[in-house]
């Protein structure tokens, strides 16, 4: 019998047309730590990613972002009707950390240290009837993440 593959998330690739600029706010909103940085690459990623220059590595607790720009970025944020990722889930473990989070985000973003993509703001935290809290917001290339926190159980 085929048993499962236990899999789990190494990283997620964030490519931007800014790096200085998604690499600070990344520190700086996910409280992460830089881990390594890449300016010389195999000639697999130089065939699927043209033109890359340079990729750094950040940490925030179990989860690694690995960002990147690409000499032809032509700076313009996904198409919301071309395939793609929608958005990139992370969990906390209170419903406290949901509020913290959403107000982290507002401060970088009044404090202007920060191009943003988007001029969208987090949404409200919303409740389903289970207990489960959520919370979506863009980072400054646009793309989405959500925040939840689900009560125990298997949800």
């Amino acid at each position: 019998m085929n048993q499962p593959v236990k899999m789990r998330l190494h990283h997620l690739g964030v490519q931007t047309s800014d790096v200085d600029n998604c690499l600070s706010w990344y520190l700086d909103f996910f409280r992460a730590t830089r881990k390594w940085e890449l300016d010389q690459f195999s000639e697999l990623t130089r065939s699927r990613l043209p033109g890359i220059r340079r990729l750094i590595e950040v940490a925030a607790g179990d989860i690694r972002f690995h960002i990147f720009d690409r000499a032809d970025h032509n700076g313009r944020t996904p198409d919301e009707n071309c395939y793609q990722f929608q958005h990139a889930c992370i969990s906390v473990s209170t419903p406290e950390e949901i509020a913290e989070i959403r107000s982290h985000w507002i401060d970088l973003y009044d404090s202007g240290r920060y191009t943003f993509a988007r001029p969208d703001g987090p949404t409200d935290i919303v409740v389903d009837s289970d207990g489960v809290m959520s919370l979506y917001l863009y980072d400054v290339n646009g793309l989405e993440y959500e925040f939840s926190y689900v009560p125990e159980g298997d949800r």
